[in-house]
């Protein structure tokens, strides 16, 4: 726990160094509103972003030139600070990738929590993942740790967590991180909103993600995302953040962060690859010193992950639909009913009908039967039904399609759900509705989100490093 002990570790910045929040908060609900415009939105977002308290952020950028394709010339880099400004905190929390060649920044944090030390600060680049490059990564990313524990005044390096997300393969351009970007960034520090940082962290995203919950004792969790590309859990190219002053202890805040990301950043996928570089992390600042409702607080981190799964998705590269895959009474593990979901959401035949605003159903039931009979050979299928936008269209072994009526009903689900492959704002909360249902009472059940398949999402990966 933190107290004043733990809080001599480090030099405090001076309060008027730090602009302070003094709007009150105001909360995301589990589904956003309409928006016209990016205006409306990005106006929308100020409202519900404000800082938990004992947190600051601030962003700077830079220039670098690769050293594996300088043909490209200049390239800007940008590097945000997430500073807790209280001091170190022992209650934070992490889960990263289960990719076999994880990045530079991954192996880090991995150490840091082998050590089981306090943190004061997070730093997170793009355009560069800091994966696999010909270079020392792990040695690039503690100099850039080490420029923002200098720019803080921190006691040591290792109360600083790196995150990276951008191209893989390249070096990490760590000298001018440290020296030109990190200092900046230390400067433009501020503690009113978490908005700047949310926009500063975006690659290919189309707009910031933020979402946030109030708890009854006046503690706030607020989480920020980016993600747009490479989406496939355990996690996906991802990176997410989650603030709060509530006084949580680190085991539990481990527990609980494991079991959402679980349950929501695990149950999503955009285009079926796995990124090197996932990370969620939780930190508490422990400001709020009265007692929180452990469930409360888990429920509101349930919350504001699940939002944030569901924003990625709909911000993912090219996308204009989403998908919700609702499997129920499945008969075999909450594991193998994640994997069918992801099946599902990642036909590539399936996705195209999406985009296209085509029910063509025997796509859905192929990618099913595909799964069942690899994986789940011997499972009954006899009671199984499907559902698309709510109306059944299989049962009994055969589908349930009469005629133009209901496929025009079915394609007017899905183009309602639509809302553009490159609009910078997210119009509405819909999704084309899938349902599954094995008709096993004791099943399992649970939701994968996913997204279509359009031009736009092979336009952006084809010219993604230049």
């Amino acid at each position: 726990s933190v107290g004043a002990s733990s809080s001599s570790m480090a030099t405090r910045r001076q309060p008027s160094a730090i602009r302070v929040a003094t709007k009150a908060a105001m909360d995301t609900p589990e589904t956003l509103p309409d928006f016209a415009n990016v205006e409306e939105y990005m106006e929308y977002m100020e409202t519900v972003s404000q800082l938990p308290k004992g947190f600051a952020t601030g962003s700077a950028d830079g220039t670098f030139v690769s050293v594996e394709a300088p043909s490209l010339g200049n390239l800007k880099i940008r590097a945000t600070v997430i500073h807790m400004t209280e001091g170190p905190t022992d209650s934070w929390a992490a889960c990263f990738t289960s990719n076999k060649f994880p990045g530079a920044p991954i192996k880090v944090g991995r150490k840091r929590m082998a050590e089981g030390g306090p943190l004061q600060a997070l730093v997170i680049n793009n355009k560069v993942s800091n994966v696999c490059s010909g270079g020392d990564g792990e040695a690039d990313a503690e100099l850039v740790c080490s420029a923002v524990a200098k720019g803080l005044g921190l006691e040591s390096s290792s109360l600083v967590l790196p995150s990276s997300t951008g191209v893989i393969g390249w070096r990490l351009p760590a000298k001018e991180l440290a020296e030109d970007v990190v200092p900046v960034a230390v400067k433009n520090l501020q503690s009113d909103s978490v908005l700047s940082a949310a926009s500063a962290i975006m690659t290919t995203d189309r707009f910031p993600k933020v979402r946030s919950k109030t708890l009854s004792n006046g503690a706030r969790v607020v989480g920020i995302a980016k993600g747009a590309g490479m989406i496939e859990p355990n996690m996906a190219t991802m990176l997410s953040y989650i603030l709060t002053d509530a006084t949580i202890p680190k085991d539990k805040l481990q527990s609980m962060l494991s079991s959402v990301v679980d349950e929501t950043f695990n149950c999503l996928s955009i285009d079926g690859d796995e990124s090197t570089s996932d990370t969620v992390v939780c930190v508490a600042s422990n400001q709020v010193s009265e007692d929180v409702d452990m469930g409360e607080f888990e429920t509101a981190l349930m919350q504001v992950c699940k939002g944030l799964a569901a924003d990625i998705v709909r911000n993912g590269e090219g996308t204009s639909h989403v998908m919700r895959v609702s499997i129920s009474n499945f008969p075999g593990t909450k594991r193998q009913a994640r994997f069918l979901g992801r099946h599902i959401v990642n036909s590539p035949l399936f996705k195209c009908a999406v985009s296209g605003n085509d029910p063509n159903t025997g796509r859905l039931a192929g990618a099913i039967g595909s799964y069942m009979g690899k994986y789940m050979p011997d499972s009954d299928l006899s009671k199984m039904s499907l559902t698309l936008g709510g109306r059944c269209i299989f049962s009994e072994g055969k589908f349930v399609l009469e005629g133009d009526t209901v496929e025009k009903e079915l394609s007017d689900h899905m183009a309602s759900a639509e809302y553009g492959d490159s609009t910078d704002f997210p119009p509405h909360q819909r999704f084309v509705e899938i349902g599954v249902d094995f008709g096993d009472l004791d099943g399992t059940s649970l939701s994968v989100l996913g997204s279509d398949l359009t031009k736009e999402y092979v336009v952006i990966n084809a010219d993604y490093r230049s």
